[in-house]
C-alpha cells in the first residue's frame, strides 16, 4: 500500500506539470525537515528559480506518518518518492563527514534529488563568521567594530579542531559510542564570554582539548597514520582547522558560542550609541527624542541571526549552489 502511494504522489506531481501549458512554470516540490528550514532554504532556492520553474517549499505531512525534525525518518517517508518533481533539503548532520559509513549517510552523498547542507546544520551557516558584524550592525545600528567575532570564531576552531578529527574519527567506525557527540560537545563547551577576556577562554580550551586528545592517543596507539588521512580527507570535504565551527553540532554553535558572543556585543554597542546619544543632545527633549527613536529601532539578536542569510561567500553554501545547478541542468528543467 505504502509503496502505491508513493508511485501515486510521484505520478501526480508529473501529471500535474504536464497539464500546464509549455511556457508555463513548473513547480518542484522541496521537502524540508521543519519550520526553521523553510525560510533557509527558500532565500537559496528562489535563487534558482526561472520563468520555467519555481520551488515550493514543504513539511511532510502526518499522511507520510513523518515526526518532524527525524531525518531518518524524512529518508523513509521520502524512499522511492524522490526524483524530478520532489526533492528533500535536509541538514548534513555529521551524515556528510562518515562520507556513507552508515546507511542515512550513504543515501545523503550519493542521491542527486536530496540536497544537504553540507555544513552541520542550517545554524551553523547562519553563524557564518565573515557575516557576524553585519548582524551586529543590523541588530543596533552601530557599525562600530568592538570585537573581532571572525577571529574568536577561528580561534575558537583551532583549539577544537584536533579533538573533532578524533570524534569523526570514532564516528567512521563501528566504535562511535566509545567517544559520542555529546562527550565532545561537553569537552569544547567554554564559560560565559567575556570579550575582555576571550583569549583565556580559548586558552583554556587548547588545554582541555589537548588532555582528551591525548587519552585518544594512549588509547589508539596505531591510529596516528588513519587519524592522518582523515584529516586530509577532511580538508578535501571543506574542513579546515579555521573553520571547523561550521561542521560542530548546530544548536550548540548556535547557542553556547555565537548567541552568548553577540547578546554581549550588541549590549555594548547598544549602550555605546545610547551614550553618543545623550553626550551629543543639546537638551533634555532632544535626547529623550533620539533615544525613543533609536530605541524603537533597535532588534533583537536571535531573530537577526535566524534570518542572516550572507553566508553566500562560504564554501558549503558554492556546493550547494553547484549541487543545484547540476540538478537543474537536466533538460526537463531547461
Amino acid at each position: 500500500m505504502k509503496r502505491l502511494q508513493d508511485n501515486l504522489t510521484s505520478s501526480y506531481l508529473q501529471a500535474a506539470n504536464s497539464l500546464n501549458p509549455r511556457r508555463q512554470r513548473k513547480k518542484v516540490v522541496a521537502y524540508v525537515e521543519s519550520y526553521d528550514d523553510v525560510f533557509f532554504w527558500r532565500s537559496i532556492l528562489s535563487q534558482f528559480e526561472t520563468d520555467r520553474i519555481f520551488f515550493e517549499i514543504m513539511l511532510p505531512t502526518r499522511d507520510n506518518n513523518l515526526e518532524r525534525g527525524k531525518k531518518a525518518a524524512l529518508m523513509s517517508a521520502l524512499k522511492g518518492k524522490t526524483g524530478q518533481w520532489l526533492i528533500a533539503c535536509v541538514d548534513a548532520d555529521y551524515d556528510y563527514l562518515i562520507q556513507g559509513a552508515t546507511e542515512i549517510s550513504r543515501k545523503i552523498i550519493s542521491s542527486p534529488f536530496i540536497f544537504h547542507t553540507y555544513a552541520y546544520a542550517i545554524e551553523n551557516l547562519q553563524c557564518y563568521a565573515p557575516s557576524l558584524h553585519d548582524v551586529c550592525v543590523a541588530v543596533t545600528l552601530n557599525d562600530h567594530a568592538i570585537f573581532d567575532l571572525r577571529q574568536y570564531l577561528e580561534d575558537y576552531s583551532r583549539a577544537i579542531y584536533p579533538l573533532f578529527v578524533w570524534n569523526i574519527w570514532y564516528y567512521r567506525t563501528s566504535h562511535y559510542g566509545e567517544f559520542t557527540m555529546s562527550d565532545f560537545l561537553h569537552t569544547i563547551e567554554t564559560t560565559s564570554f567575556n570579550m575582555n577576556d576571550a583569549q583565556r577562554v580559548i586558552s583554556l580550551l587548547h588545554s582541555k582539548v589537548a588532555k582528551r586528545c591525548q587519552q585518544f592517543k594512549k588509547a589508539n596507539p596505531n591510529a596516528k597514520e588513519s587519524y592522518h588521512r582523515l584529516e586530509d580527507d577532511l580538508r578535501r570535504l571543506g574542513v579546515t582547522p579555521e573553520t571547523t565551527y561550521l561542521y560542530i553540532q548546530g544548536h550548540h554553535l548556535f547557542d553556547k558560542v555565537v548567541m552568548p558572543m553577540l547578546n554581549r556585543v550588541c549590549d555594548k554597542l547598544i549602550r555605546q550609541r545610547q551614550e553618543e546619544i545623550a553626550r551629543q543632545s543639546v537638551h533634555g527633549t532632544q535626547r529623550r527624542n533620539e533615544l525613543s527613536c533609536y530605541n524603537s529601532s533597535v532588534e533583537t539578536v536571535m531573530p537577526m541571526l535566524k534570518k542572516n542569510t550572507a553566508f553566500t561567500s562560504s564554501d558549503p553554501y558554492k556546493r550547494i549552489k553547484e549541487d543545484l545547478t547540476a540538478f537543474l541542468s537536466h533538460t526537463s528543467y531547461v
